[in-house]
């Protein structure tokens, strides 16, 4: 019977709306941070997705860029290479005049 007593006295310590409250407190933290942990994954990840975006964009940027350099440069040798024929064919002595 002592074994009872002392439980008794340990239940009968409490009053029945501390035993209310303390059962909502881990409901209600563990909601609050289950809200937390979501927000924060949420833009966790559209931070990552953003950032996927501009990078993106740069490297997109820079292959333009990089394709005009190509283009010019090819234009340009095309250019020289035309003028280096005209001038060595006109050195050979051919006629290119147009009729």
């Amino acid at each position: 019977m002592d074994g009872n007593c002392v439980v008794r006295v340990c239940f009968s310590s409490y009053s029945s709306l501390e035993l209310l409250e303390m059962e909502w407190i881990p409901i209600v933290l563990g909601t609050f941070k289950a809200v937390v942990l979501c927000t924060g994954m949420f833009f966790a990840i559209k931070w990552h997705y953003d950032q996927g975006q501009k990078e993106e964009a740069k490297e997109r940027q820079a292959v333009l860029r990089t394709g005009g350099k190509v283009v010019t440069a090819f234009l340009l040798s095309l250019l020289v290479l035309g003028f280096v024929t005209f001038v060595f064919s006109q050195t050979l002595g051919l006629d290119l005049s147009f009729p």
